[in-house]
């Protein structure tokens, strides 16, 4: 029974220790090239958020003409790595 309560005492205070993955940024803090990369893979989109990632890259969000929800990944060099 010790070597549980050891165990899980020990998961817990690991997990409270982790950095977080990910935080919403707001979109004046992306780096201008970054937002200007965006604005060209993704025309006519209006981006509303912005997340970064603990590895420095961004995902902004927003809508497009229609109304669907486009995403962007981009890395802090600017290269594109995702678009959904």
């Amino acid at each position: 029974m010790r070597f549980l309560s050891i165990g899980l005492l020990l998961c817990l205070l690991s997990g409270c220790a982790e950095k977080p993955r990910a935080a919403l940024v707001p979109l004046e803090k992306i780096p201008e090239n970054l937002m200007t990369i965006a604005k060209e893979k993704l025309p006519g989109v209006t981006f509303d958020q912005a997340v970064q990632h603990s590895d420095g890259r961004y995902e902004m969000s927003g809508k497009d003409g229609q109304g669907k929800v486009r995403e962007i990944e981009v890395s802090p060099s600017g290269e594109v790595l995702d678009i959904e």
